[in-house]
């Protein structure tokens, strides 16, 4: 069982191998090549810091408390149709992705994102809804 809290269920999606620290991201390629290959592995919607932010650099002003990392957590656990603490297959969610999220959404959702720019997260929507499979992680 993973924890995630709600934008963690989008960021994967557009997970590219960016992040802000080797811990970090060496954890969230785990989660993400685990969820990639493995779409029936149990995700527990959680309220706060999850399994991923567990790697945020300890050296670097934590953002995971922020109110309005809160409130996109919310609003995106909403528009997902899901709650907090509700246990669904990784694949159920992605499911719930496609019909619930656009491409065009993300600069909405995500607007105050620092990785929102990138265009990652939007495609990795865009490749959900259009019936896609996820790339694996790139190697660097």
């Amino acid at each position: 069982m993973i924890g995630l809290r709600g934008h963690h269920l989008l960021c994967l999606l557009g997970y590219r191998g960016m992040g802000y620290s080797p811990s970090f991201c060496e954890n969230m390629s785990t989660v993400y090549e685990q969820l990639r290959t493995e779409p029936a592995t149990m995700i527990r919607v959680v309220l706060g810091p999850d399994d991923l932010c567990a790697e945020y650099p300890k050296d670097e002003v934590a953002h995971c408390e922020n109110r309005t990392v809160y409130q996109r957590d919310a609003e995106i656990v909403a528009k997902l149709g899901l709650e907090v603490g509700m246990e669904r297959a990784w694949s159920t969610i992605c499911s719930q992705v496609a019909l619930e999220v656009k491409p065009t959404d993300i600069s909405n959702l995500c607007a105050t994102c620092r990785w929102e720019p990138y265009g990652v997260c939007a495609e990795g929507v865009r490749i959900i809804g259009e019936g896609g499979v996820l790339p694996p992680v790139p190697k660097k």
